[in-house]
């Protein structure tokens, strides 16, 4: 595996992650950040961090489990809990890769069982291309093409991406 983004490249990255959704955003008081699970979550902490740091406004951090609302993997839905609450409020989902969008779909349909959301968002750390579904992100951290057949993997614990090429 090749490490494509360093530890100081993530925490670059998810600082101007930060910086534009606090200037695209009137007011910080309705935004909750929704990490997708389970590499999501540690991400929209980080995101969550830095706009405290640069504004002094909470924007709180949650994750969510998709794992029912996939497509490619039929499971029960069982009672679906969140910390917060969703009605009203500018939800930015968080997740490391966008690929296909499926876990961004599967998401936003997890979010509008959970409440009447005023606004969803996609934030990512990395969008790699090859979209199945009609899903853009609305804050990218980077575009790094790959091919179909390649993985990138977000480790959460050293804050590095790699890239496994399979092609």
């Amino acid at each position: 595996m090749k490490e494509i983004l360093t530890d100081i490249q993530v925490k670059k990255t998810l600082t101007r992650i930060a910086h534009e959704i606090i200037e695209r955003h009137n007011t910080l008081d309705e935004v909750v950040l929704v990490g997708i699970l389970t590499k999501g979550l540690p991400i929209a902490s980080i995101i969550s961090e830095n706009i405290f740091k640069f504004s002094g406004q909470n924007v709180p951090a949650f994750g969510i489990d998709i794992t029912a609302y996939r497509d490619d993997e039929k499971k029960a839905l069982e009672g679906l809990k969140l910390e917060a609450e969703l009605s009203n409020k500018e939800v930015i989902l968080v997740d490391d890769v966008l690929f296909t969008g499926r876990s961004a779909r599967a998401a936003m349909d997890a979010v509008m069982d959970l409440g009447r959301a005023k606004r969803i968002e996609l934030a990512v750390l990395v969008d790699r291309g090859h979209r199945e579904l009609p899903i853009r992100a609305d804050y990218v951290g980077k575009n790094i093409p790959t091919h179909k057949e390649d993985k990138i993997y977000y480790d959460s614990i050293k804050n590095i991406v790699y890239l496994k090429e399979n092609h």
